[in-house]
Parts: C-alpha cells; structure tokens; sequence
C-alpha cells in the first residue's frame, strides 16, 4: 500500500469507526436476559433408585393378642394388627390381602 492510500483511508475515517456512547435513561441497571441452557449431566449422580422401605412385610408388623383383641375376633371376626406408623389405610388392606390372601371389608386405624 501506498502512504497517499494510507493518509486517504484515515481521513474518511472508514478504518477506525467510534462506538457510539448509549445515553441511559434510567438510573438503575437491569442486566440484560441471556440464554438459559439446561443442565446436561454426563453421568448420574446416584447409583441405584432407592428401594421401596415400606413394602407388605413391613406395614404389618405383628397381630395384637391382648384380651380385648382376642375378644374382637372371637366374636365380630375382626382381625387387629400393630402396623407401621407411615402405613396408610389403603396399604394396610394391600399387605393383608397378599399376606394372608382374604378381603378386608373396612380398615380402622388409629394414632
């Protein structure tokens, strides 16, 4: 290039351009909203599903032999069962039907 090209392309100002300063308009910043990309995890971060901890064995624990629940059963044929504190009514009739294979008319339960 020639040094009368160079002083030419100076003078138009084609080659150094000035940013333009933004005028702000309000005296608070709000940083602007960029792109958002999920997580992309490269393997998982636990090993095996944890196993299901309140399974029929365990919501019953054991039948109740006092007095008044041998009572209850000699005569309105009601079973009575200490269960598991988490066990709710419809888990407590799946553990007695597939432990002791009979259908359970109503489950009365208690705190």
């Amino acid at each position: 290039m020639s040094p009368a090209k160079d002083r030419e392309g100076c003078e138009n100002g084609s080659t150094f351009k000035k940013k333009a300063k933004k005028i702000r308009t309000k005296v608070t910043f709000h940083r602007p909203r960029t792109l958002k990309t999920n997580r992309n995890a490269k393997y998982p971060r636990i090993s095996a599903l944890p196993r299901n901890k309140l399974d029929h064995y365990q919501v019953l624990k054991y039948p109740l032999t006092t007095e008044s629940a041998m009572k209850k059963i000699e005569d309105n044929y009601t079973l009575v069962f200490i269960v598991d504190i988490w066990a709710d009514k419809k888990k407590i009739e799946a553990a007695v039907k597939k432990i002791y294979d009979i259908q359970t008319k109503k489950v009365r339960s208690r705190q």
